[in-house]
């Protein structure tokens, strides 16, 4: 028979999973649809749950040394509305689902989740965001990219958990952040993109962009931002079209998705004024 476990403390919590292989439970909005059943019949656990949403030690937001970090049990919710709080993520998080579940969904939950088309993740990975990963005597931090390995798939052992997300303090002089869905909100993404762009003496200084929802991982390309100040518009198109590969599925088809890409990507070339 699968137990359910409510641990008082964040050192209990990691007792207990220390002790047993167990699933965690965050806010459960995602998780709850992945294990659902009939109507009337408990959801399709096959681990003891241990419930972690309540963990106070991982509800912060604080900033330090240009640096802000994030509990991972942190609500979405209480994101939006903190002051430290970037404003190309509270963009991503006020179109994320409806009020309600926003003030029990977690930002660790929507990371641990790794849904290609998980709305904070593009944001998050042009935040440069780093997963600080926990267990009993242990203690690691891995850039998301390292972390989220495919749909579904995370970089964590069976007796860790996240424990905190570590984001770059980066204030853009031009951000966007765009999600295509079946509807205006509370929908899941069909695609959906961040930017940010830093100017220096009128020419752009940084740039940064990630697609989501469009390959098994969000797109972000490094080595393709450091050297878009010598391509034009055109070139800087063609190069992220050879990275964007989604696919047909229920909510989209490949050939839409990688059409309003490229519309959404000319439009940020648009407005960052250099590849007009």
């Amino acid at each position: 028979m699968v137990k359910s476990f409510i641990p008082g403390t964040y050192e209990e919590a990691l007792e207990l999973l220390d002790k047993n292989e167990m699933i965690l439970m965050a806010g459960g909005t995602d998780l709850m649809v992945k294990k659902r059943n009939w109507a009337g019949l408990s959801p399709l656990f096959d681990k003891d749950v241990l419930f972690i949403s309540e963990l106070r030690e991982l509800k912060y937001i604080r900033k330090s040394g240009g640096f802000i970090h994030i509990g991972a049990m942190t609500t979405l919710e209480d994101i939006l509305v903190h002051r430290e709080t970037p404003e190309i993520l509270r963009k991503a998080v006020l179109l994320m689902a409806s009020p309600g579940i926003r003030h029990i969904a977690t930002l660790g939950g929507n990371i641990g989740n790794a849904s290609p088309a998980g709305d904070s993740l593009p944001v998050l990975y042009i935040l440069d965001a780093k997963i600080v990963i926990d267990g009993k005597g242990t203690e690691r931090m891995v850039p998301i990219e390292e972390f989220i390995l495919g749909p579904g798939k995370v970089y964590l052992e069976s007796r860790e958990m996240i424990k905190e997300i570590v984001i770059n303090d980066v204030r853009f002089d031009m951000i966007h952040y765009e999600k295509i869905g079946g509807r205006k909100s509370d929908a899941i993404s069909k695609i959906s993109f961040a930017g940010g762009i830093s100017y220096k003496k009128g020419r752009i200084d940084e740039f940064r962009c990630a697609f989501g929802a469009v390959a098994p991982t969000v797109v972000r390309s490094r080595k393709l931002e450091a050297s878009v100040n010598g391509l034009g518009a055109e070139e800087i198109k063609k190069s992220y079209a050879e990275l964007i590969r989604p696919i047909d599925d229920q909510r989209s088809t490949a050939v839409y998705r990688k059409k309003v890409c490229m519309n959404i990507l000319d439009e940020f070339l648009d407005k960052a004024g250099e590849y007009k």
